[in-house]
Parts: C-alpha cells; structure tokens; sequence
C-alpha cells in the first residue's frame, strides 16, 4: 500500500484547538489498520474556524478537511480508502475562497511548509533574497528596500529603507539588529504565525538586515506569553547556524551575523521601541526621550535597526523578486501587501494577506463573513488597543496609511476586531483608558495620571453624573495625553476613546460634538 501524506498544523491556534489530539489519533488509527502514512506537522493556514485542518496530499493537490477532531479520525480515514466524500472536506485547500483570494507574498510558505525543515524553506524560495544580498553591496540591499516602498509594519509605518539607511551611514565598531516581536494589540496573531510557521523567513530578513547596515548581532524580542514561537525560534536559529546561514561565516561569504531571543518582559509599553531596548539590556522597560533616535544610539548605545516581525520577514521577498515586484502591489504611499488579522465578532477569523487598498467592509464581509452573531457590525476597531474604532459610514474607507490617518484612525500593526450592535462604545472607551493605566510605563505624566484620571471621567459620564461638561473635560484630556505624552502609548489612547465619542454619541448620554 501507498504511503499517505497527511498534514496537521502545530501552529498554536492548532494546538488550542485539540491538533496534537487529531495527530495522535491519526497515528494510532493509521498503525492499527496497517496503514502506512507520512504525518507532517506544518504551519495553519490561517483559517482558524476550521482547525485543526488536516491536509491529504493527492494527485490533484492538497485536500482540506476541518476542523478534524479525534474522534474524526475513524471515519476520515475510512472515506480517504474508500475514495469517497467526507462531510469534512473542504475540496483543495488552495481552492478555498478565503486562501483562494488573497494575495499572500510574506505568507506564501505559511501552512505548506514544515516550519523547521530547511529543505523545505529551499524549495519554496527560501534563502533567495539571502542568496542575493550577499551578492550585493549594503548600499544596494538598502536602495533596493527603499525602492520597494516597504514601511514598518509595526504601527508607525515609517519607511524602512530610511531607517535602515540612517544605520548604515552611521559610524560605529558594532551596530545591531533587533526585532520587535512583542505583539501585544489585542486580535493580532500575525508575528506569532511567522515565528512559528515560517521562522527562517525572519532569519533571512533579519541577516539580510544586518548585511545592510554592518551589523553582526540581532536579537529578537519575543513576547513571554509566546511559548511555541521561542521554543521554534531557538530551533531554527540552531539549524540555520549549523548549516551555514548564519554565524562568523554566512554560506561562505566570509560576513557574519549571529542571532539570539530575548524573552519579553510581560509588558505592553516594551513593544515601544525604546522601552524594548531597555528590557533587552537587563533594565526596567521604560521609555526613553528621545533623541537620540535609536538608528543611532540604540541597543548598548549603539546604531540599531527596529522593524518588527512582518517588516523583515518582508524583506526576502523583496531581495529575492525585485523592488519593483514589491512596489506593484498596494496604491499610493502604502505598497506592497499587509497580512490583516481577523478577530472579534466574525463568522471566519483568521489570516487575510492582501495588497493595500481593499476596504474594511471587503475584509469583514467577503472574507470574515460578517457577525458570527448574525447582528449588524456597529463597530471595527483597527491597529490594535489604541486604534480607533470605525463605524458602518466608514467601512467603505481603503485600508491605507494616509487615509486612515486622514480620519484619525490607524492601520497599525492591521489587526481588526469586530463588534456587533449590542456593544457599549462608553464602555469600550473606559477600557481604553483603563488599558493605559494598567500598561503605562508611568515615565510622563499625561499618560500615568491622565489615564487614571480618565476612567474616573468616563465612568461619571456612564452614571450620567453632569455629563456635558464630564464630556468636555474627557476631550480636553485626550487633547493633553495626545500632545503631552511621551510615547504612543498615552498618545494614541485619545484615538479609541475620541472615536467612540465622536461616532457613538447615544452611548454618552448624547455626547457628540
């Protein structure tokens, strides 16, 4: 008998969901009936309704069938010998709409490949861009960056190529690499899926990165609560290293780069790239004044590279196909792609890579399927915690930097939550800024005492307790965080709470301007 190949993801969301049950199962049914199967443990495909998704590769291609409990098992494998139907096929995994109609450059291995097989990466254009770099001058790797019209992923959105120029002209005996990978918006799950599905895509961005600017060390800064990612960040690092694609000698080339994981604090204002830096060298994660900028005196003091995970995992595509490939995608000053993160109240949560320019109702509807309460959506918070939340009028609004910004709101790191028409905007508005007092890092005062103050201002107007002028202090407030505060972190808590303000005026007792 043939040997049947079987995929099942060991992608967290997976493994929340029973995948190391289903695995199991379908190892010990197969060695029970003498089957003889091949089970590779690859990365999701980032359709989390249907987890754990088990894989049958065919003649025709991969076949899809999910979510696949243990208990499936029995009669999965009865219908795959007996060639018949199984009411958990979903056809060929890449004819599935929600995959079929995305546009996925940086996650294009992400759920075929077996994260830490080497061979694997190779055949799917893994090391290319590296191949490619090493050919090329620093100048030419950042000329190529900035012709692509990558910007940081992280949220700021500022174009990388400056960044990385700004390093490389620096002069100094060590520079550094770091990447921030201490995703903490609430709904994103995008950098967890490359550290744990497709590592070797960072390294190689990441190497790329340090061939740029000079830099012989990176480190990566990974959040605590992500077991998994460290664990097979620390395995591919070890591979790579002894296969020659990193260390004092990359492929021979006589360049080093060395890598290292540094563990997160638990602390949202560490994913600020300053109080990063200061939890990497030992220290308290307080944010730093700057300037200086940390593109010259970061890590140890000093020039350092910043991007955050989806930034330089981008870069190997970007080397590997040309800057122009890149730059095709997208419109206006937002190229290329962004892998957008569906979470909240959707029928179909997951990963949706596409170019710039899509509209939210496209991304909530055509992909997310609208509520998964079957309610009318009232509200989208997009960028995470500190983003600001979009009413039904403004679905229609292209997902690109500049006109998000043009409405106060934020792409950010392009994680998207949705909210059915039974949530309390003032409610959500206090979280806002209960979330801030919590996670301040407490250095400025608008931020420490303005969010404390903040809640209190809110919850009066919840009890209704001489709410226009409540009202009007909460916006004099905002605008003191939002100009006063040092980081982000009290500067964008005014987005959230002044969105909901201005867009759900009936939730504060008529609140609108």
């Amino acid at each position: 008998m043939s040997t049947i190949k079987l995929y099942v993801p060991r992608d967290s969301a997976a493994l929340a969901l029973g995948a190391d049950d289903t695995a199991t199962a379908l190892a010990a049914e197969a060695a029970r009936r003498g089957i003889n199967i091949e089970l590779v443990r690859n990365g999701s495909r980032g359709l989390f309704w249907l987890e754990p998704l088990v894989e049958v590769a065919t003649a025709q291609g991969r076949v899809a069938y999910g979510p696949v409990q243990a208990e499936d098992v029995p009669a999965l494998l009865d219908a795959l010998l007996a060639g018949v139907e199984h009411p958990l096929c979903h056809g060929l995994t890449d004819d599935i709409p929600y995959l079929k109609n995305q546009e996925r450059l940086t996650f294009a291995r992400v759920g075929i490949t077996d994260p830490l097989s080497l061979d694997d990466y190779q055949a799917h254009e893994g090391f290319a861009g590296l191949r490619k770099a090493l050919a090329l001058s620093g100048n030419d790797i950042v000329q190529a960056v900035l012709d692509s019209g990558l910007r940081g992923r992280g949220g700021a959105a500022f174009p990388a190529g400056i960044k990385w120029r700004t390093v490389a002209q620096a002069q100094a005996a060590q520079k550094y690499v770091v990447c921030n990978a201490d995703e903490g918006d609430s709904g994103t799950f995008s950098d967890r899926m490359v550290l744990e599905d497709d590592p070797y895509m960072l390294i190689e961005g990441m190497t790329i990165a340090g061939l740029a600017v000079g830099a012989t060390e990176g480190y990566i800064y990974i959040r605590s609560e992500y077991p998994h990612a460290v664990a097979v960040m620390n395995e591919a690092m070890a591979r790579a290293t002894a296969a020659g694609f990193l260390g004092d000698n990359i492929l021979g080339s006589g360049k080093a780069f060395r890598l290292q994981v540094r563990k997160a604090a638990g602390a949202y204002v560490c994913g600020e790239e300053t109080a990063m830096l200061e939890s990497i060298e030992g220290k308290r994660g307080v944010v730093r004044a700057k300037p200086p900028l940390p593109a010259l005196a970061g890590l140890f003091g000093q020039p350092t590279v910043i991007n955050n995970v989806i930034t330089l995992a981008t870069v190997p595509v970007i080397l590997a196909r040309g800057a122009a490939f890149y730059a095709g995608y997208g419109m206006g000053r937002s190229r290329g792609t962004l892998p957008f993160q569906l979470a909240g109240n959707l029928k179909f949560g997951g990963l949706v890579e596409k170019a710039f320019g899509l509209t939210l109702n496209q991304l909530l509807h055509d992909f997310g399927g609208g509520s998964a309460s079957g309610r009318p959506l009232r509200a989208v918070q997009v960028g995470g915690p500190l983003g600001a939340y979009l009413p039904p009028a403004q679905f229609d609004t292209p997902l690109d930097y500049e006109a998000f910004a043009a409405l106060g709101a934020v792409v950010g790191h392009g994680g998207v939550v949705a909210f059915d028409d039974s949530v309390d905007m003032a409610e959500q508005a206090r979280y806002a800024m209960e979330f801030c007092a919590i996670e301040s890092c407490g250095k400025c005062t608008p931020c420490r005492i303005g969010s404390t103050r903040g809640v209190e201002v809110i919850q009066r107007i919840q009890q209704r307790q001489d709410s226009p002028q409540q009202i009007e202090l909460l916006r004099d407030l905002c605008d003191t965080m939002l100009h006063g505060s040092l980081c982000a972190m009290g500067g964008m808590t005014p987005y959230p709470v002044l969105s909901a303000l201005n867009h759900f005026p009936e939730d504060f007792d008529g609140a609108g301007e």
